[in-house]
């Protein structure tokens, strides 16, 4: 809207610029509504004043830069400054206009007013008129570096020139006094005024709190008393950064004198520490944050360098031990402590210190004690600030006595709590729901409870180093045997169905939800298990919660808590059969993904489909069924896995759910594969993709340990690479794998990676995409901490270090790997396993070994009746025995080649019968029947129909181009 009055070149800095209640004085440099001054900062200021003579004309971004700043700065500066004119406006901040991408404009009617020239010259950071005397400040000079805290400082520097009431929170050691600090040393070059710091720390007095501001700046009072009035009147217009530090136990005569000094004063700007809000008008609250510190399993070693933490944890421990060095080795116990220390710089500080002594090993592993162990800070330092202790106890006396016992019993939580879990535990006869939600806000604003920005659900947590100490608290006050139950019973009701609930098991969206909370699950069930505990809650409990340790793969978590809670339930004089099959049923699948196959897995499946007879249970028979049929399957019963999986389709038929009579088809060719019949095995395995739709409540996941539909793709590609479609196979192999990726289910992942991506990338020649494979399964098994999924992951490695040609290093990774491959029966691929290193000892002219390695397989094959590798073993041993220099080893490998080939093709296998034909044939090349070599391999090669890129049928249509007078008969 157009400015009405008098219209001149050049506004004179005594105008005032007036709409309805606001008045924008450019002499006072003063925001005004109703007459009353709305803290602004300097440069806010200056942004509406350019507005405000803009006459409601558009002002882009560049223009205001350039009139406010002389320079062109970040677009968060500008937002910043936008967003505290915003909030000064109020319930007007409608009037600030923005222009996306484009700039501002002020809307209004606004007149102007000329007043008499005031005093007070118009101020800002840079461009202050130079004072007649030099400016002051007591800061000291900085001592060492902030590391780690360029983002928050340039924020700062942002709300001092936007706001004139800034006040730094968080918890104490976190570095608010230091960032306090560092700003303002900064700023006193071109701040054009004086910058004081007032340290109210020794202050046991809050009455004093004015004397000490009055003190540090020298203001002469005279017989007044000395009040936050007086201070204000007695600094007046003079520019000034008044920093109060240490507010927290003196904070209502801190945040009386800040105010009024605010108020009264136009040109100071006020710069606060405090653990918590002064809770002044015209405050903006900025909460300094953590170091950054590395995840749980950083990919590299140079990758945890980067954090900010361990950057402060380096530097601090080589200053006090020159020759230290963070090394490979000592680098995850640096990322450790740095994690476990939430980052906070005063406790990662003293750990340095402690780690120039002790070395970072023996910190991390003592960190249980840390509140013993971290002491010993810099000898200047704050007495608060010497030891985590002593800064933790400086705030936990400033709480009330109901502050305190909250504090104490929301230690109980150490995935941190909503407010529902809070409310339950920490209520008692004496404290109501809504006492603690209130005491819960008034611990947030104190910075002893924090927001979990990390979920997406509104959670709270204590930060882990306070946590430890309240708990240590709540250990001495006599009350943890009681919050310890209360925390225990409100996690078995929140997880257990309900008494008449019609769902048997948790939605996707419960089992995310309960996820989050598996941390103090196992605290709920440390506490039950415990001799205080009561092992009746941990067994509903552990039932309860096996939906969710199923999902999330976290099958070693899984077992150990089953086998406790088995153990409740035999102590039990009438034991509950049901909760017991649902528990061995559960322990069975814990067992075979952490250990393999064995006694206690076939016993746990056994005794399960005994229950599940007796109770005429449809579900936990079907569970149990596949169950004994993973376990022959993964033992290497080929013939008593396909019993088990007939025997399930069989009870599936009778069943309302037609997706376990699929799941039965996927189990049947899944059996008949591995038992070398392909051509019955691939219509069960197409008829249930065809047909099978996951639930959606993801509970085949649940129920039979994998996504089916993964789970039959495995096989399917495996299938279709031994019938000779190899573009089709590698092509589902790999996507399976992205598709387990998205379900987000780490079995599944390691399923499609074993079964189906690893094998046939190896087995096409595709050495990068093998690798990558590869490297996925060793993540996947170090994040789960499954050392089956690792001894897998080597031989697989070894197989393709010797496929690459670094046959020593290969077989360095295999033989090992090899020998422990059967304590965890993974022996689908034992043999496939058992022909690469036979191969590799034939390289390497270890042909006796090669071949006793090769007779094993194929008498493990025999006796397995494991008959979809038979083909390729006999294949291998023929060309074994060409490298021998025996005068039978040709004719003996010649009849290796002949069987192969026949059984190949008995099988439907065209891949191996490709391989073995060309064995042969490159022996008849030897004895010189070019004719007969031809006659074996071309008809083989082309019943092929796409493929031809891969390592086998390059390599085969290369032979027969260089048989003489001969040239493939199909252009490919």
């Amino acid at each position: 809207m157009p400015i009405q009055g008098a219209h001149v070149s050049a506004p004179k800095p005594e105008w005032v610029y007036m709409s309805q209640q606001w008045e924008i004085d450019l002499g006072q440099r003063e925001l005004r509504a109703h007459g009353m001054p709305v803290p602004i900062g300097n440069r806010a200021f200056e942004i509406i004043s350019v507005l405000v003579q803009s006459a409601g004309k558009l002002v882009s971004k560049d223009d205001l830069m350039g009139r406010v700043w002389g320079a062109i700065v970040e677009e968060n500066t500008i937002q910043v400054h936008i967003s505290a004119i915003r909030k000064a406006l109020g319930p007007d901040r409608g009037m600030l206009k923005t222009a996306s991408g484009r700039g501002y404009r002020l809307l209004g009617s606004w007149t102007i007013q000329q007043e008499e020239q005031k005093s007070a010259e118009p101020i800002s950071f840079e461009r202050a008129q130079k004072s007649a005397r030099p400016f002051q400040t007591n800061l000291f000079s900085r001592t060492s570096d902030l590391i780690g805290r360029d983002g928050a400082m340039q924020q700062l520097r942002n709300l001092l020139s936007a706001y004139r009431a800034v006040t730094l929170t968080g918890p104490g050691g976190i570095g608010k006094t230091s960032l306090a600090l560092e700003v303002a040393r900064n700023l006193f070059p071109t701040f054009q005024g004086d910058v004081w710091l007032v340290e109210l720390v020794s202050l046991s007095d809050p009455g004093l709190v004015p004397s000490a501001v009055a003190g540090v700046l020298g203001l002469k009072l005279g017989s007044q008393e000395i009040s936050p009035q007086a201070v204000a009147r007695a600094i007046g217009g003079k520019k000034l950064l008044l920093v109060l530090d240490n507010c927290e136990h003196v904070v209502d005569t801190a945040a009386s004198l800040a105010e009024t000094v605010v108020r009264m004063c136009p040109r100071t700007t006020v710069l606060a520490t405090s653990r918590e809000p002064l809770r002044i008008e015209g405050e903006h609250l900025c909460r300094v944050p953590s170091l950054d510190v590395p995840s749980q399993n950083p990919a590299e070693s140079c990758d945890i360098l980067e954090y900010s933490a361990v950057q402060l944890f380096i530097t601090r421990t080589t200053a006090l031990r020159s020759d230290f060095l963070a090394d490979d080795e000592s680098l995850p116990a640096i990322s450790a402590i740095c994690r476990r220390l939430d980052g906070i710089p005063l406790a990662i500080e003293i750990a340095a210190a402690r780690a120039a002594t002790l070395g970072p090993q023996q910190v991390a592993s003592r960190l249980d004690d840390r509140l013993a162990l971290l002491i010993g800070g810099r000898r200047t330092a704050l007495p608060r600030h010497q030891t985590i202790r002593a800064t933790l106890d400086w705030s936990y006396e400033l709480l009330s006595d109901r502050e305190r016992r909250l504090l104490r019993h929301l230690a109980i939580f150490p995935a941190g709590f909503t407010l529902e879990a809070a409310t339950v535990v920490a209520s008692d006869a004496s404290t109501a729901g809504p006492t603690v939600v209130e005491g819960i806000a008034n611990l947030v604003t104190k910075s002893l409870v924090t927001l979990d920005e990390s979920t997406p659900s509104s959670r709270w947590r204590l930060l882990e180093t306070i946590r430890v100490y309240a708990l240590e608290k709540l250990a001495k006050s006599g009350e943890a045997e009681q919050v310890a139950r209360r925390h225990a019973e409100f996690f078995r009701d929140l997880i257990t169905p309900s008494a008449g609930s019609s769902r048997s098991q948790p939605s996707i969206e419960e089992i995310t939800r309960y996820g989050r909370e598996i941390d103090n699950v196992r605290a709920a069930l440390g506490w039950s298990f415990s001799p205080a505990g009561d092992p009746a809650i941990g067994i509903v409990l552990t039932a309860a919660y096996l939906p969710v340790w199923m999902h999330w793969s976290l099958m070693e978590d899984c077992r150990r808590c089953i086998e406790r809670a088995l153990g409740g339930i035999a102590s039990q004089a009438s034991p509950d059969k049901r909760r017991q099959m649902q528990l061995l049923s559960a322990l069975g699948s814990a067992l075979m993904l952490t250990r393999g196959t064995g006694e206690d897995t076939t016993a746990a499946w056994t005794n399960a489909l005994e229950i599940a007879e007796r109770l005429d249970d449809a579900d936990y028979r079907l569970r149990a069924l596949w169950g004994l049929f993973a376990d022959r399957l993964t033992r290497g019963e080929y013939q008593g896995a396909l019993k088990f999986a007939e025997r399930f389709r069989q009870h599936a038929a009778a069943t309302a759910d037609p997706a376990d009579l699929l799941i039965g088809d996927r189990m049947i060719g899944s059996a008949l594969h591995v038992l070398g019949n392909q051509s019955d095995a691939r219509p069960h395995i197409e008829r249930m993709l065809d047909r099978y739709a996951a639930p959606v409540d993801g509970s085949d996941k649940i129920r039979f340990q994998f996504d089916q539909r993964t789970a039959a793709r495995c096989f399917y590609s495996r299938i279709l690479w031994l019938q000779g479609f190899a573009d089709q196979a590698t092509q589902i192999a790999a996507s399976t794998v992205e598709d387990a990726l998205v379900i987000d289910h780490p079995i599944s992942v390691f399923l499609a990676l074993f079964q189906a991506a690893c094998p046939i990338a190896l087995l096409a020649g595709n050495l990068s995409a093998a690798d990558g494979f590869v490297r996925m399964l060793f993540d996947l098994s170090v994040r789960h901490g499954v050392d089956g999924w690792n001894v897998v992951g080597r031989c697989f490695k070894g197989m393709l270090l010797i496929r690459r040609g670094d046959i020593a290093a290969g077989l360095e990774l295999l033989r090992p790997a090899l020998a422990g491959l059967p304590e965890t029966a993974f022996h689908l691929h034992y043999a496939q396993f058992l022909a690469e290193l036979a191969q590799a000892l034939g390289h390497t002219g270890e042909i006796a070994k090669g071949l006793l390695r090769i007779d094993e397989a194929l008498a493990q094959s025999g006796r397995n009746e494991e008959g979809w590798y038979v083909a390729e073993l006999m294949r291998v041993k023929g060309e074994l025995l060409l490298q021998d220099s025996g005068d039978q080893s040709a004719v003996t490998a010649d009849k290796y080649f002949t069987r192969a080939i026949e059984v190949a093709r008995r099988q439907g296998a065209l891949m191996w019968e490709l391989r073995s034909a060309m064995s042969l044939a490159r022996l008849r090349v030897r004895q010189g029947r070019h004719d007969e070599a031809w006659q074996i391999l071309a008809p083989v090669y082309d019943r092929f129909t796409e493929g031809f890129e891969m390592t086998d049928l390059s390599c085969a249509r290369r032979m027969l181009e260089s048989l003489p007078s001969h040239r493939v008969g199909s252009e490919r």
